[in-house]
């Protein structure tokens, strides 16, 4: 396992998030600067109509820890996310994480899952390994995430419990080991393609519990197109990448 020593990069995606970017923003930061942790936080705003950029815009301009990377339209989590990594290993980060801007994800959880990278290369803030918990949610969508992720594990045959959750840590040498241009996942699918690219490449995976609260101010990006895009593509990852020795 190589060094992990140098800055953090936390990459927020954001499409209409006005209502939670700066008190995001802030949490996120505050929570790294409590724990000692070199943090930078890059949001990568999908060209919001309801100005989320240009509220974090002004946040850049007094915090030369805080970014910003505008993208012209809304393609997809998964775009965002490869675009945002780009410019965080281009910084030289050493650790970088992916978060929901929407506060289902606790900032307060953000120094475990970077220290759990100390012994790790991928680090998962996962609602169902044990620990884990899921808050507000009823029960058809509790069943759509947990069978989601049965399905997907038991197509790709990997150990992992929360293939669909979005709070992870990556180590700079696993990025930069997956072809980022040929991941083709958007959603629920950018996140099991992820970590089944970083399985197949032979990196260390963990999982450290965290509790999912569902969101309080805005809308939910979830849709039936994101489920159906997640449920097509495990079957062609597992034709066109092969599958684990895992089991």
């Amino acid at each position: 396992m190589t060094d992990a020593s140098g800055p953090v990069w936390v990459c927020i995606p954001t499409y209409d998030e006005r209502e939670n970017v700066e008190a995001m923003v802030r949490a996120v930061r505050d929570e790294l600067d409590g724990a000692g942790i070199d943090g930078h936080v890059l949001v990568i705003d999908d060209g919001s109509p309801d100005g989320t950029g240009d509220l974090v815009e002004a946040m850049v301009a007094g915090d030369d820890r805080v970014h910003l990377l505008r993208r012209a339209e809304k393609t997809g989590i998964g775009p965002a996310y490869c675009d945002g990594f780009r410019v965080a290993l281009g910084a030289g980060a050493a650790l970088i994480l992916e978060m929901d801007c929407d506060f289902s994800h606790d900032p307060a959880a953000l120094p475990r899952l970077i220290a759990a990278a100390s012994h790790a290369d991928v680090v998962l803030g996962s609602r169902y390994t044990p620990g884990g918990h899921v808050a507000d949610w009823g029960l058809l969508r509790r069943g759509i995430s947990r069978g989601g992720c049965i399905y997907a594990r038991t197509i790709l045959g990997v150990p992992v419990k929360d293939l669909t959750g979005g709070f992870k840590c990556f180590r700079r040498h696993v990025l930069e080991a997956i072809p980022l241009n040929e991941v083709s996942g958007q959603g629920y699918g950018f996140q099991i393609e992820m970590t089944y690219r970083a399985i197949l490449g032979g990196f260390t995976v963990t999982e450290v519990p965290i509790t999912f609260t569902d969101r309080m101010r805005g809308q939910s990006k979830m849709s039936g197109h994101i489920v159906t895009e997640a449920a097509l593509l495990v079957p062609r990852l597992r034709r066109q990448l092969g599958r684990t020795r895992c089991t």
